[in-house]
């Protein structure tokens, strides 16, 4: 049995002279001085280090002068040293000698990628730190021995536990949301995470990229849809609870909320570990993770800076924060729409099932199906829609999962008297049969809303389970996902056991399940956490939302809003008039994106919004959907002021940056899950008529990943006419198409106004506004250039349309420019373009008449591009 000798009275053995040898400097690197505002400049040093199989991209960070600790940040999956610079600046400023690295496989370093293997990666590190030992700003424990402290986000973090376990000169870590054991994150329960692992292998450049057994792991697993014995060997080989005994260092964990592929329970195994081992070891909650949301970027370094303080640099004094953090949603702020966070905390970190409560289930035995194929899936999570932070809405109250009828069963509580927060795993024991002999479930627990049928699963998390031996029925323990969330009096729990999820593989044979519970769930409430102060109270973040993140917005900051103004009768008709509108910049008392900004749109109109970057169109935009508040003036939509959150706003669709759809379901199953999650009526979508006007056709029962960009943007349009608003605001809907598909998207905003609705496009496309819209308003730095008809603006100037009943003949239109005061003629589909240089238009005409030109029409022309660089100008009209 292996013994150790106190860390810190004796070195790590040195790696073999050979080893030693090889990690040398190729080219004599590259000094970079980085300069910050009443900081000490950060020099940067760029260097390629020689590892045995691979040559390792490097950047060394230094300030000021003297010895001090030295700090290794690693980078998550897919990334390179880029990504960490920043906060390797940040440190430098405060006072560590900091080394950044691209990974084997990734950025300029070579090498085949290994899944943090010990033998090349982790020793890697090894090497990195015999570097840091010989450099002269470094501060030593002994010969060869740095003081040192890793961190690292994901595929970084993993690394900062495993080079801790491996080498004893690591003197404290910081890992963020990263993996324990990577075979339980990629098998849970001996379940297939197949989407997640397939982004993986592609992010990392395919198969080719890494070691051949690791392809040949995922290969097999992938094609069976089964992990084996040998595939997790393989993976725990290289995680970081192949050496649990052997971490002992401090070490601050921080785990995101919104994470489906290392979840809570992850952080939860490795603090265990290293606090048996003796080592202190606070943890962190933050929102995001890797699906997404807010990663509370400047807190969370903030306090990994502090932790190094405390433990690298000797600073009894700094505080390093509570033993346990728990981020929660407190709002949205109606300035920007993002999520409002506080904290809750404790001086002990409780583990996932502490404080327990029992909550009573009913529902009897219940069978239910797996589809053949396992198809359709129930969704939860979706891998790589991460900046869609999906999972973000549950904690605002928005459901977006979806369970197939007759795919699952179900279990309620009664609706609660009183308020309860889960922070943790709920657990329930059931007893599970299947016909073919093993089942895979996914148990998940619902927040149910009043009526029943509204739901929220918290964080979008599922715990799948694989049951063997289960002909004769088998009990289980079903341990659901750990979250922080807080159920309100009057919600109800439901715990509901599916066959599939759209993430993990299931069986593709067809079974019948049945499956009962046999007792109450029990909820871990953590009495002890207390709470942050927050700008708003809890029913504001626990009010019912919509099912998008425009609709989430409108309505979790009505708590913000002050009383509106009564509606005004003689506006009950306008679609919208705005009135004297000003909006400043943060932090600002005299910088505006708007200024003064009236016009009025009248119904069945198509507005063109145009202007510059920075002429404030999308604020004024923003203000329009109730998204920010106005310093000034006011906006009426039918007499109603807008205020966030007013109930007008449910007769305003809106597209302001492309939808994210699910690439797996067809172009109606998308539209009627999004309807299904606002709540309201399925009578209310109108979905027929919207898909008419959208234009489809077959598509709509395709997969949505088989469309065309132009498709994807019809389908973005259709979602927005849901419910048939009477105002439909476009923000850039043509971009990202060619010249067929931006007509056929002209087509269909014409199409809606013809029914007497209303239509605001915003667009760069100037020919497209032209002649799609009726009426334009045209803003310049923040203010009202001009609003009229389209054929107003454009209808003046010294060019004139001659429309002709035939084309003109070539040598007619040489004859035409060569007269005097004709500065040019031009042939176009409809006659002649005609720029005048001195001629009135009578002459002109008498011209076209005894040259037998057959004149259907002169007018004046002037294209809009014309008219809106001459208005953003300054110049006369």
């Amino acid at each position: 049995m292996e013994t150790r000798t106190p860390r810190r009275s004796r070195l790590r053995a040195r790696w073999p002279a050979v080893l030693a040898a090889a990690a040398v400097l190729v080219g004599a690197g590259t000094w970079t001085a980085v300069a910050s505002d009443g900081a000490p400049a950060v020099h940067r040093e760029d260097q390629v280090l020689e590892m045995p199989g691979a040559k390792i991209d490097t950047s060394y960070f230094t300030a000021g002068s003297g010895r001090r600790p030295a700090v290794l940040i690693g980078h998550g999956f897919g990334g390179s040293k880029n990504d960490v610079r920043a906060q390797a600046e940040k440190l430098a400023r405060d006072g560590y000698a900091v080394l950044t690295w691209s990974a084997r496989g990734f950025g300029k370093s070579t090498g085949e990628i290994g899944l943090n293997d010990p033998d090349h990666e982790v020793k890697d590190v090894s090497r990195m730190i015999d570097w840091l030992a010989r450099q002269p700003e470094v501060r030593l424990d002994a010969k060869g021995d740095p003081r040192v402290g890793m961190t690292g986000s994901s595929y970084g973090g993993a690394v900062s536990l495993l080079a801790a376990g491996y080498d004893q000169r690591v003197d404290a870590i910081a890992p963020q949301i990263t993996y324990w054991n990577l075979a339980d994150a990629l098998f849970p329960n001996g379940v297939f995470k197949k989407l997640w692992a397939g982004i993986f292998f592609s992010t990392g450049g395919g198969c080719e990229t890494f070691e051949k057994q690791l392809c040949d792991m995922y290969e097999r697993v992938a094609v069976s849809g089964k992990p084996d014995d040998a595939a997790r060997k393989l993976l725990e080989e290289r995680s970081p609870s192949a050496r649990a005994g052997r971490i002992d260092v401090p070490a601050l964990i921080v785990q995101g909320q919104s994470d489906s592929l290392f979840p809570l329970g992850q952080a939860d195994a490795m603090a265990k570990a290293i606090r048996d081992n003796g080592a202190p070891v606070d943890v962190d909650w933050m929102a995001g993770g890797h699906d997404g949301g807010d990663r509370e970027t400047g807190r969370v370094e903030s306090r990994i800076s502090s932790w190094f303080d405390r433990y690298l640099n000797d600073d009894k004094g700094a505080d390093t924060g509570p033993a346990f953090r728990v981020s929660r949603t407190g709002g949205v702020d109606s300035t920007d729409g993002q999520a409002l966070l506080r904290g809750a905390s404790s001086d002990r970190y409780p583990g996932l099932g502490s404080g327990t409560t029992s909550i009573p289930l009913t529902g009897g035995k219940q069978s239910f199906k797996n589809p053949a194929g396992a198809n359709p899936p129930a969704i939860s999570s979706v891998p790589g829609l991460g900046g869609a932070g999906l999972s973000q809405l549950s904690t605002l109250g928005v459901g977006l999962s979806l369970d197939f009828p007759g795919q699952y069963a179900r279990f309620d509580s009664e609706p609660l008297d009183r308020s309860v927060r889960i922070t943790g795993s709920p657990t329930v024991r059931a007893t599970v049969s299947s016909n073919s002999g093993d089942a895979v479930l996914f148990a998940k627990v619902y927040d149910v809303g009043p009526d029943g049928r509204r739901q929220v699963l918290p964080s979008q998390l599922v715990t799948p389970v694989r049951v063997e031996d289960a002909r004769k029925g088998k009990s289980v323990e079903l341990t659901l996902p750990a979250v922080d969330h807080q159920v309100v009096p009057g919600h109800r729990l439901r715990v509901v056991v599916a066959a599939t999820d759209l993430a993990y593989a299931s069986p593709l044979t067809p079974a019948t399940y049945q499956v009962s519970v046999d007792g109450a769930l029990t909820v871990p409430t953590v009495p002890a956490l207390t709470a942050g102060s927050t700008g708003l109270p809890w029913w504001t973040w626990g009010l019912p939302a919509g099912g998008v993140l425009i609709a989430a917005a409108l309505l979790l900051t009505a708590r913000r809003r002050t009383t509106a103004p009564a509606p005004d009768p003689a506006l009950a008709d306008v679609p919208l008039q705005i009135t004297g509108l000003a909006k400043r910049y943060a932090k600002s008392a005299d910088r505006y994106a708007v200024r003064d900004l009236s016009f009025r749109v009248e119904k069945g109109q198509v507005l063109g919004l145009l202007g510059p970057n920075g002429a404030g169109k999308t604020t004024t935009l923003r203000m329009l959907m109730g998204l920010i508040s106005p310093d000034a003036g006011e906006i009426r939509v039918f007499g109603h002021a807008i205020r966030p959150g007013a109930p007008v706003l449910s007769r305003v669709g809106s597209f302001v940056e492309g939808a994210g759809f699910l690439p797996h379901l067809s172009g109606r199953a998308n539209l009627e899950l999004y309807w299904q999650a606002t709540g309201r009526p399925a009578e209310d979508s109108h979905i027929e008529e919207a898909l008419e006007i959208a234009g489809l056709g077959d598509a709509l029962a395709r997969a949505v990943r088989t469309y065309s960009q132009g498709m994807r943007q019809r389908l973005a349009i259709a979602q927005a006419m849901l419910g048939m608003p009477d105002l439909l605001i476009l923000d850039e809907p043509t971009n990202g198409l060619d010249p067929p598909q931006i007509r056929e998207m002209r087509d269909v905003m014409i199409r809606y106004a013809a029914g007497g609705r209303t239509v605001i496009v915003s667009s760069h496309l100037l020919s497209e506004v032209e002649q799609s819209c009726t009426h334009l308003v045209v803003m310049d730095r923040g203010q009202l250039v001009q609003a009229g008809p389209v054929a107003e603006i454009t209808g003046s100037g010294d060019t004139l349309l001659v429309t002709t009943a035939e084309q003109v003949p070539q040598p007619v239109v040489d004859k035409l420019s060569a007269l005097a005061g004709i500065g040019s003629v031009v042939r176009t589909d409809d006659g002649l373009l005609v720029q005048l240089d001195g001629a009135s238009t009578s002459t002109l005409i008498t011209e076209l008449v005894r040259l037998d030109v057959p004149l259907t029409g002169v007018g004046p022309h002037r294209r809009l591009e014309d008219a809106f660089l001459t208005l953003i100008s300054g110049g006369s009209a």
